[in-house]
């Protein structure tokens, strides 16, 4: 027999568990943000009918969906990102769901675009979104989550960078280029990646004026404190009631996020970002880091006020955002920030004497009752090779017994980071016993 060699596909990976374990700490953490601010889980399908999803991003999301026709004769394509999914989702439930409904959507999605640096072909976004409502409350509390989240992760030198699809609009119909805006704007938000002079080349080619964009580039340059910029804006589109609205909309965002207690470092209107999707209508966003700008975006969305109106006629505006999981873990891992364990339990209990199984799971029970994790050895090894897998595992401390220690109801508690032991009564006195092992994790006391 022939043996297949065993290897993943360009641009897929497996997940070792040291890696897997700081993927489900983001998603986990994700959740609890989204969770504090009111949002509920959904799911949907990996497979939507290809109708759903073509058209609604872009002509390069659409060049790059993974696409085919099923065993029943059926046109299908696998999401590309989960906001489109969610419009159909939406439009399907709503009258059950009621509005406004929040909700948070943890899963993988595919695109077939030329893997590199932070970027795969299947990889997970960690959204949230709010639909029913146009209020700019949910522009600011979609700023506020992003915010407290990268916070929450861990990251504080970061930016959040807004813009206001309306003001850009507003812009190119001043220029006379409103039935060009998806091509002005899909090159403009490519400035940070290929700069002006590449920007320029593409405008150049779909028509674009020299005038036109140089009008376009004044724009783009526009820079300084928030109301600076806004002051700049309304000067240069005071002809315009669309830009005027999303001027007024981005300067009542910037106000609550200072009052809110968001240090104005944290965030800036950036009139440079125009976000590539077609569907973006208002409000946009982009978070970058600022130890490592160049790996892009690692949380962005923004608001999509027609997206649902191509599966039903009620009137479903939406907003939202997504954490970039594997790209910010890609980040993460450049800047050293991520623990290279594959530690599941913080407690280790060496299986000492195989004699006393009952006794080592009577322990193990006692310590997880109290919502500590703990691992029981499944073999009787010598004792030094299984402390060297806890030290491997990165278990922070291990629970040592043998025969004699059993029998008077003691146990030693190691911790494995600093090698000191301290021997404690734990089978007549599990109070004091939780204490002092609370007291090494750096937990607190758990039981009054």
């Amino acid at each position: 027999m022939t043996l297949i060699e065993p290897r993943t596909l360009k641009g897929f990976r497996d997940f070792l568990p040291a890696k897997m374990v700081q993927r489900e700490k983001l998603m986990d953490t994700a959740k609890r943000v989204y969770r504090r601010y009111g949002f509920l889980p959904i799911d949907t399908p990996a497979l939507e009918y290809l109708e759903i999803l073509t058209g609604k991003g872009s002509e390069e999301t659409d060049r790059q969906m993974y696409h085919f026709t099923d065993a029943g004769g059926r046109a299908v394509g696998m999401r590309f990102d989960l906001t489109v999914p969610l419009a159909r989702f939406a439009a399907q439930h709503i009258n059950e769901l009621g509005t406004p409904f929040k909700r948070y959507h943890i899963a993988p999605v595919w695109r077939g675009e030329t893997p590199q640096d932070g970027r795969f072909r299947e990889f997970v976004q960690c959204d949230f979104d709010t639909i029913g409502t146009t209020g700019v409350v949910s522009d600011i509390e979609t700023a506020l989550v992003i915010h407290e989240l990268l916070l929450e992760i861990g990251i504080d030198q970061f930016r959040i960078r807004i813009n206001n699809r309306q003001i850009l609009t507003g812009l190119l119909e001043t220029l006379d280029l409103k039935d060009q805006s998806t091509a002005v704007l899909r090159a403009l938000d490519k400035l940070d990646k290929v700069g002006a002079q590449g920007v320029g080349k593409e405008l150049e080619q779909v028509g674009i004026s020299a005038a036109q964009s140089e009008k376009i580039f004044q724009f783009a340059q526009i820079q300084g404190s928030h109301d600076t910029v806004l002051a700049k804006l309304s000067a240069m589109l005071e002809s315009s009631p669309l830009a005027t609205q999303g001027i007024e909309r981005l300067s009542t965002v910037s106000g609550a996020l200072l009052a809110a207690g968001v240090p104005a470092s944290r965030f800036e209107i950036d009139v440079s970002i125009a976000r590539g999707l077609d569907y973006y209508t208002g409000i946009i966003f982009e978070t970058s880091l600022l130890e490592l700008p160049r790996i892009g975006s690692v949380c962005s969305g923004g608001r999509y006020d027609n997206l649902a109106g191509l599966f039903t006629k009620q009137p479903l505006p939406g907003i939202g955002a997504s954490l970039g999981l594997d790209r910010l873990l890609a980040a993460l891992e450049k800047l050293g920030r991520l623990e290279q364990t594959a530690r599941a339990a913080d407690v280790f209990i060496p299986l000492f004497d195989p004699d006393r199984m009952n006794d080592y799971f009577a322990l193990a029970s006692l310590v997880r009752a109290q919502g500590i994790s703990a691992e029981v050895y499944p073999e009787p090894k010598k004792l030094g090779q299984q402390l060297k897998y806890a030290d491997q595992r990165g278990f922070l401390v291990a629970l040592i017994a043998g025969a004699r220690e059993l029998d008077q109801g003691i146990v030693q508690i190691k911790d494995m980071r600093t090698q000191t032991a301290t021997e404690v009564v734990w089978r007549n006195q599990p109070e004091a016993f939780l204490d002092a092992l609370n007291a090494i994790l750096g937990l607190g006391k758990m039981l009054s």
